[in-house]
Formats: C-alpha cells, sequence, structure tokens
C-alpha cells in the first residue's frame, strides 16, 4: 500500500503526502517513500550501463582498434599507403559540364514545345496543319543540334575528367615515391652509420691473399684437371699427352683462342726438346705468365689534375661496389676524391654511391632520377677541376654488352667528358663478374670496340672456379686486369700482381 501510494505520487496522480507522525517514534513512511525513489533510480542506472555495454565501443575507438591490430599481432611495420589525391576540377572541365547542362536543357525546353504543337496540330484545320510542320521540323533540327552540342561537351567533359584523375594518380604516385626514397634514404643512412662504426675496425683486419681467392679454380676449375696431367707417374709429352692438355685447356673458361695458342704453344716446344710432364707444366706456367703480365696503372693518378677514370660495365659485375673501394683506397692515400653518380636509370644506384662516398670521405656529383647521364658526368668532371680535386671517378649505367643503342650512349658520356677536361677520360675501367666465365671475354670485347677499355677490374674472383678467365682476357684483349675482387673488405680489392696469380695457381 506505501509503494502504490508513492507510485501515484510520482505520477502526479496523488497529493503530495503529508506523513503524520508518530507520537514518539521516527516518520517511517517518509523513509520508506525516500528508499523506494533511491532504488527506481539505481535500477534505472544499471539498466542503461548494461545496454551500452551490449552495443559495443564506439564506432572511433573499434576504428582504432582494428587498425593498430595487425601491427600488435604480425609485428610488422604497416605497409605503405598510396595516399588518395583529390584535386578540384579545371576550369574547362567545369565549362563544358555546364555547356551540356545547358545544351540538355534547351532540347529538353525543345521537345516540349514539339508536343504543345503535336497537340495544336490535332485542333488545326488543313492549312494550319502545314504551318505547324514547318515549324515542328525546325524544332526537331534545333533539338537534334542541341543533343549533338550536348553529346559532344559531355564527352570534352568527360576527357577533362580523365585527365584529372590522371594527375591525380601521377601526384599520388609522386607522394608515395617520396616516401619510399625517404626510407630508403634513412636505411641507407642508419646502415652508414653501423658501418662507420666498424669502418676502422674491418680496416684494420687483414685482407685475403690472391691464392685465398683463386682457391676454387684450383681445387675445382681447369687447374685441377691439368695437376691431374701433370701429376702421377711422370710422362714423356707425346701426341696423345698433347691431346689431353688440348682437351683440358678447351673445357676450361680461358677462351679457345688461348687454349690453341698454350698447346700449339707446348708442340713447337716438344718438337725442339724431349718434355716430360713436370717440364711441360713449366711450359704452360711460364707462357701463361707472359700472357697477363701486361703493364697496368695501379696508383690511381698520373693522367692529370685531376686524374679522370670512367667506369663501365653491365649491371650486377660489382661497379658501385669497386667505385667505392678505389675511392676509399685513394683517400686512405691522402688523394681528394670526387665521384659522378652517372647512372641515372638504375634505382637507388645514386644513394648506393653515397653511402661509399661518405664512407671514403669523398664529394659526390648526382642529378635527377632519369637526368641524362652524359650531363651529370660532364658536371662532375667540371667540378673535378674547379675544386682541384685529385681524382674523379664516373660510374655509368650498366648496360649489356649486345644493345647497340645502350653502348651509342656510352660513346657520348666518354665524348663528354673529353669535353669537360681534354684529354679524359685517362683510365676507362671495365668491370667484369669472373663467374661469367667466357661471357666476361666477350664483354670485354664488345665494350672495348665501343670505347676502348684501357684497364679490367674482375670481381667475385673469390666466389668462383673461373679464375682462369684473367688469362683469356689479357691474350685476347692485350688489355691489363688492374684490380681483383677476392672478397667483400676494401682491402680485398688488389692490384693485380701476374707473378702472385701464376705462383697461386701453380704452385
Amino acid at each position: 500500500m506505501i509503494a502504490r501510494a508513492a507510485f501515484e505520487w510520482v505520477a502526479g496522480q496523488a497529493p503530495v503526502p503529508v506523513p503524520v507522525p508518530v507520537e514518539g517514534g521516527p516518520d517511517v513512511a517518509m523513509y520508506v517513500i525516500i528508499a523506494v525513489f533511491f532504488l527506481f533510480l539505481a535500477l534505472g542506472v544499471w539498466a542503461i550501463r548494461r545496454r551500452n555495454k551490449a552495443r559495443g565501443p564506439a564506432p572511433k575507438q573499434l576504428q582504432s582498434t582494428q587498425q593498430l591490430t595487425p601491427s600488435i599481432e604480425t609485428g610488422k611495420p604497416p605497409e605503405l599507403v598510396v595516399p588518395k589525391v583529390t584535386l578540384p576540377p579545371s576550369e574547362l572541365e567545369a565549362q563544358k559540364k555546364a555547356e551540356a547542362e545547358a545544351a540538355r536543357r534547351q532540347a529538353e525546353t525543345l521537345r516540349n514545345k514539339l508536343a504543345e504543337l503535336e497537340a495544336r496540330k490535332t485542333r488545326a484545320d488543313e492549312g494550319e496543319r502545314a504551318e505547324i510542320d514547318r515549324a515542328q521540323q525546325k524544332l526537331r533540327d534545333e533539338a537534334e543540334g542541341a543533343k549533338r552540342e550536348a553529346y559532344r561537351a559531355e564527352k570534352a567533359a568527360e576527357v577533362e575528367e580523365k585527365e584529372r584523375k590522371k594527375r591525380e594518380r601521377e601526384e599520388a604516385a609522386r607522394l608515395a615515391a617520396e616516401e619510399v626514397q625517404r626510407q630508403a634514404a634513412e636505411t641507407a643512412r642508419l646502415a652508414a652509420e653501423q658501418q662507420a662504426a666498424q669502418a676502422k675496425k674491418v680496416e684494420a683486419e687483414a685482407g685475403q691473399t690472391l691464392a685465398h681467392g683463386l682457391a676454387k679454380t684450383k681445387r675445382e676449375g681447369f687447374m685441377a684437371r691439368l695437376s691431374g696431367l701433370f701429376g702421377g707417374a711422370p710422362r714423356v709429352v707425346d701426341e696423345s699427352v698433347l691431346a689431353e692438355l688440348e682437351e683440358v685447356l678447351f673445357t676450361a673458361d680461358i677462351g679457345v683462342k688461348t687454349a690453341s695458342r698454350l698447346v700449339e704453344h707446348a708442340r713447337d716446344q716438344s718438337k725442339t726438346k724431349s718434355l716430360g710432364s713436370a717440364e711441360l707444366k713449366s711450359v704452360i706456367r711460364e707462357e701463361v705468365e707472359r700472357i697477363v703480365t701486361l703493364k697496368a696503372n695501379h696508383s690511381l693518378s698520373g693522367g692529370g689534375s685531376p686524374h679522370v677514370i670512367m667506369v663501365v660495365g653491365v649491371n650486377g659485375a660489382g661497379k658501385t661496389t669497386t667505385i667505392g673501394k678505389l675511392a676509399a683506397k685513394a683517400a686512405a692515400q691522402g688523394k681528394k676524391v670526387l665521384l659522378g653518380a652517372g647512372d641515372t636509370f638504375r634505382a637507388a644506384a645514386a644513394e648506393q654511391l653515397d653511402v661509399w662516398a661518405e664512407r671514403a670521405g669523398a664529394e659526390l656529383v648526382k642529378g635527377k632520377d632519369e637526368a641524362d647521364p652524359a650531363s651529370v658526368v660532364f658536371d662532375a668532371v667540371k667540378q673535378g677541376v674547379e675544386r682541384k680535386v685529385d681524382l674523379v671517378i664516373a660510374d655509368t649505367a650498366g648496360r649489356l654488352h649486345t644493345k647497340a643503342n645502350l653502348m651509342e650512349e656510352l660513346k657520348k658520356v666518354k665524348r663528354v667528358i673529353e669535353k669537360a677536361l681534354p684529354g679524359a677520360p685517362h683510365e676507362v675501367l671495365l668491370v667484369l663478374d669472373s663467374t661469367n666465365g667466357q661471357n666476361a671475354i666477350m664483354q670485354a670485347r664488345q665494350f672495348h670496340d665501343a670505347v676502348g677499355i684501357t684497364a679490367i677490374a674482375l670481381t667475385k674472383l673469390d666466389g668462383t672456379a673461373r679464375g682462369g678467365v684473367i688469362i683469356g682476357i689479357c691474350d685476347d684483349m692485350k688489355v691489363p686486369v688492374s684490380w681483383v675482387g677476392i672478397g667483400e673488405k676494401v682491402s680485398d680489392l688488389r692490384p693485380f700482381d701476374p707473378k702472385e696469380f701464376v705462383a697461386a695457381l701453380f704452385d
């Protein structure tokens, strides 16, 4: 009964209860009403909270959770998102859309007039119908013209809209590319800092020996088969032995021309004096040493001030690494070095050269991506003269020796260098990957025909059994192998020593 009275009072259906005091006791009715009121209030709050909990988090919270969850679960950085770019319509696009809309409204008006004339025609006499027909024909012509005008304006607006969409995509791609370049530059910077921290330690370590670099050639290449021919029981050199020698050399990586020359030389020696297998080995050794002994410049100087080296080669041969190591060697000799980033087409080529330049303490001249390589090299040589550096090393874009148009580009770069500094380049260094074997000899021929190479750097000698390619290159090209790469360290790019090479192979 008390609860019902409280409910009627809250609903306004009963007068405010006036508690009747009880003599000598508390006002019980008032306490009950207050308790019931707060009970209903608590139940209402509880119901509201339960309903909100069942609905889940707010939209913004849910979106934030969905964005963060993949990174938390995979532990990977978020993927690069191409930004969405929205450009306003051009004036021409807006104009064409307005013209199309006006033409459509005009055509609609003319159609309405035609309908009115058609209605009048049903009520007109014969003479008036002829007049209406002429008016209708005129309106039809005008409506058709308005329709064509609207179509042309719509098509023009569509073309402008496509151009705008294209510009939006290009702008988005440009922004994404800038972000990629920024991330690549940051990665390269961090890598350079780590490498610089270990530079002293790396330089302090002794480089590998040439014998170690030629270990695979001696153990697995043609020298292993020659050792089998020369070793064992002593044999008198006759035609059967020479046939075996010919088979070994023709299957080697020294090239057919050089193999034939070595066999003929051994045959001529066997005709003048009796040879055993030990003597035959000495004959081959002496002839190989004669072939590879060519005058080479290891000083990175001597051509002028500055001394200019143009570096060429196919992609992947190790051009940039070789340039960086040569720059480090020259800087260690106290020379002032400048590098020209003429490889403007390979992604991150300039960034990679920039890392080497910073490590070697050299200056770097580079252009924009896909800029004319000749102009970048021209600027590098000119700045080298102005800054009075001792050595300029010009990188060029790696290109296949079989592509005539790309080889023509190299000829242009060489001509431009000579314009920047008469008499330059003082060296044209070809970087070859020794793992290519006889194909390296073919590359050397093509590059020599195009730009007249004066020296060769043979890389990755420690990772191949085809070290005999040095013999074929020197014999075929009469161009000295100036540098050989036998490891990753700067000290592992070594001046080529013919006597050390022969000793490493035959001893």
